[in-house]
């Protein structure tokens, strides 16, 4: 890390952050408006302008910047906006619909009027071949005719064709000659199913090629583009598994989840640093909200859903919830609501003076939790305007009279601050409690412009008791990006009983092979590589698979069993183990930033005094800059600890302490008081915080339910119903299931009721 400046950028639905580490080892942080075209072109080469002090629309001296690292949105964008390269998908004969028609399952069924989702590829072309599952050759393929139908698609403009023919991620032939023939057809952008994704299940194996097809074109312009203005310099990418790659070598397939994965990364790295080996990652931006858990190892998800595209590819197992900064406010006339829709970036909320709706960010500047004299100054027409407070408290007071139950603005703001933390919470349920993890001696490792106005709060809704806070929480996505190693993940399916271990070491032998000459190819020395070995095992007959570590049959058997027991609360004595596919992890370990060392300082002076609403009253609390504070600094809440690119709310009974290395370590000092609701009229805030805890009870049974069925019509159809009903049998919350089973469950609870009574 020496010689020239390196630059880790993350560019977010909202602001792209940036860490730009010096020649002298110092950091410098920036946070810009990801869109803002009337500024410039690209918030990320814009911030690299700035810290090496080039004039807008001057050349990057690219000579010094030693490298770029980098998460980024352009193919999750491309994804949702459905703007990626036309795509032609190439399949076996009898499946062109396959991929349209999917599975059975119906995510949306109280939807009214459901809209699929479009598909992303344009044009199918049905090759005639077929292979069987055990390697026979059913029909030949038609190279001739298959030859011909390419060269009418070339010609009608696509450039990128997606393969995936039946059984061809093992039995790799007739795939291996289609893309011989796509290329010599001239199309620039080849993506085969059994090198993309190969494993088994037809459909999702064909999704994830055809994003593949679909984004890395859009991807390769964007790299070229950045690489151009860099010149010589090394450009690497984070990719969703969390692991970064040279730039050459960036996949559409790998980028949907490029930025939150730095997030991940930075969360766990600096947590580990910090002597926490037990997190919950918890980022707050200005769109959406990112949780993971991490206990030991980064846990991946190896079949996940994005934008109406199911992909077998692995990623972070990220869980996002659309309750960020920017998430709108709403009143349907009986009870407050939070998101899920955004103001984003352009308007923004209705303090960022362009015009936009109320939103999460309002409720903390109404709150007093946001301190406009400490925000940066970067709105107006001329972005040297601070936040607009006046703006945020008429259209409060309008609110409140609207409401007119005799709220305060105040207050009506708390409620909408309540719900929002709520939906976090749930959220974070989902990846932990619901998985069987006990997290209330966990940290929570806060981040992201909006996490540390919400920490303790948070904290109390899941009865965590500390909180870390790095010095770059406020960046830690884009921090993250220089925290990250070089990494490679290869898969192959086995498909063995767990007695034929021996398979899977064989395939093991296959893919490091592979994947070392990759790591040589992205310059990592032998010595700085680090292997892991994992298997996905399931019981035979079920579809939930879990990942266990490498080893001795009865090793496996024993990390799967506690694994399946903690998870889903039983073992099966009478099914026996399959392994579906091997999973190959290479490290590639990357010189690190270390963490900064604090001097000592005595007792913290506050910066400015300021009026809090906490616990339903304005409190008098003391607002902090971070940058003052030494290490064993305490501060007491209620108070504000402010710094260039975040805030921190410290609760009442919650206190602050600023750590050697510079880390704020948040701790509930008194217990939490649990307060009972009184009174019998219906609470607009307690309907919805009440609301969503019972559903979120019910989407936890059935997320059991299908993850442990053998049923064909339970794990894909989803055709169950999940409820919580009240001692008399009527229905107090159903998850969004079958909605003709609803209809009946309450008669059927109160049938048994009736006959079990006493």
């Amino acid at each position: 890390m020496s010689g020239g400046w390196q630059f880790w950028i993350d560019r977010g639905g909202t602001f792209t952050d940036i860490v730009a580490r010096g020649p002298d080892g110092g950091h410098v942080t920036r946070k810009l408006l990801s869109e803002a075209p009337e500024h410039y072109d690209d918030a990320a080469l814009q911030g690299i302008r700035d810290i090496l002090g080039a004039g807008a629309g001057e050349a990057i001296p690219a000579e010094r910047v030693e490298a770029v690292r980098m998460g980024t949105t352009v193919a999750t964008n491309a994804l949702l906006e459905r703007k990626g390269e036309r795509t032609l998908l190439v399949v076996t004969r009898g499946f062109a619909d396959q991929l349209r028609i999917g599975y059975q399952n119906r995510p949306r069924l109280f939807d009214l009027h459901i809209r699929l989702p479009e598909i992303l590829y344009e044009a199918v072309v049905e090759a005639d071949e077929r292979m069987g599952p055990h390697g026979e050759t059913v029909q030949p393929l038609d190279e001739e005719k298959l030859a011909a139908d390419l060269a009418r698609a070339h010609g009608e403009g696509f450039r990128a064709v997606a393969i995936c023919l039946m059984h061809g991620y093992r039995h790799t032939a007739h795939e291996a000659a289609a893309e011989e023939i796509a290329r010599r057809a001239g199309f620039e952008q080849v993506s085969v199913s059994h090198k993309v994704s190969p494993l088994m299940k037809f459909v999702s194996r064909g999704d994830t090629t055809v994003v593949d097809a679909y984004l890395s074109p859009i991807l390769r312009r964007h790299v070229e583009r950045m690489a151009a203005a860099l010149g010589g310099a090394r450009l690497l990418f984070m990719q969703s598994n969390g692991g970064l790659v040279d730039a050459r070598r960036f996949q559409g397939k790998d980028a949907i989840l490029s930025g939150p994965a730095g997030g991940i990364v930075g969360a766990v790295e600096t947590a580990r640093a910090a002597g926490f080996e037990r997190i919950i990652g918890f980022d707050m931006g200005g769109t959406s909200t990112d949780v993971s858990h991490y206990a030991g190892s980064y846990e991946r998800a190896f079949e996940t859903e994005v934008a109406g595209v199911r992909m077998r590819a692995p990623m972070l197992d990220i869980h996002t919830v659309a309750a960020g900064g920017g998430s709108i406010l709403h009143f349907d006339g009986r009870r407050f609501r939070v998101g899920p829709d955004s103001a984003g970036a352009d308007p923004g909320p209705a303090c960022y003076r362009r015009g936009g709706p109320l939103t999460v960010t309002d409720c903390n500047l109404m709150l007093g939790r946001l301190l406009p004299e400490f925000f940066p100054r970067i709105f107006g027409p001329g972005r040297d305007e601070a936040l607009d407070v006046g703006t945020v408290r008429r259209e409060f007071a309008a609110l409140a009279e609207r409401i007119g139950d005799g709220r305060t603005p105040e207050a009506v703001a708390e409620g909408f601050l309540r719900i929002a933390v709520e939906n976090m919470a749930n959220a974070i349920k989902r990846i932990s409690i619901e998985r069987g993890h006990d997290v209330t001696d966990y940290a929570l490792n806060c981040f992201g412009g909006a996490g540390g106005q919400h920490a303790c709060a948070v904290a109390d809704a899941l009865g965590i008791e500390t909180v870390l806070i790095h010095p770059f929480a406020g960046v830690l996505s884009a921090y993250g990006m220089g925290l990250a190693d070089i990494r490679v993940l290869r898969e192959t399916a086995v498909e063995a009983p767990l007695s034929g271990i021996a398979e899977a070491e064989a395939a093991f032998r296959r893919l490091e092979a592979l994947a070392r000459d990759e790591m040589a190819a992205q310059g990592v020395p032998p010595e700085r590589i680090e292997a892991f070995r994992r298997l996905h095992v399931r019981y035979d007959g079920t579809d939930s698979p879990l990942t266990v570590p490498f080893g001795p049959e009865a090793a496996v058997q024993a990390a799967f069993e506690d694994q399946h027991r903690q998870r889903f609360g039983f073992v099966s004595e009478t099914k026996g183990l399959v392994i579906e596919a091997a999973a190959l992890e290479l490290v590639g370990h990357t010189d690190r930033a270390g963490e900064p060392a604090i001097a000592g300082g005595g007792e913290p002076a506050p910066a400015a005094e300021t009026r809090l609403f906490a616990d339903g009253r304005m409190q008098e609390a003391a607002v902090h800059v971070r940058a003052t504070l030494g290490a064993g600094s305490r501060v007491a809440g209620p108070a504000v600890i402010v710094e260039d690119t975040a805030t921190t709310v410290v609760e009442p009974d919650w206190e602050a302490r600023l750590t050697e290395s510079g880390n704020l370590v948040l701790r509930r000092v008194r217990p939490l008081a649990r307060k009972a609701p009184s009174g019998t009229e219906a609470d607009p805030v307690l309907l919805e915080v009440f609301n969503n805890m019972y559903m979120s009870a019910a989407e936890q049974m059935g997320a059991t339910l299908a993850a442990t069925a053998s049923s064909v019509n339970i794990k894909e159809r989803l055709d169950f119903s999940c409820a919580i009903f009240d001692p008399d049998g009527e229905l107090v919350a159903n998850a969004p299931h079958i909605p003709v089973h609803l209809g009946s469950m309450s008669e059927s609870v109160q049938s048994i009721i009736r006959s079990r009574a006493g």
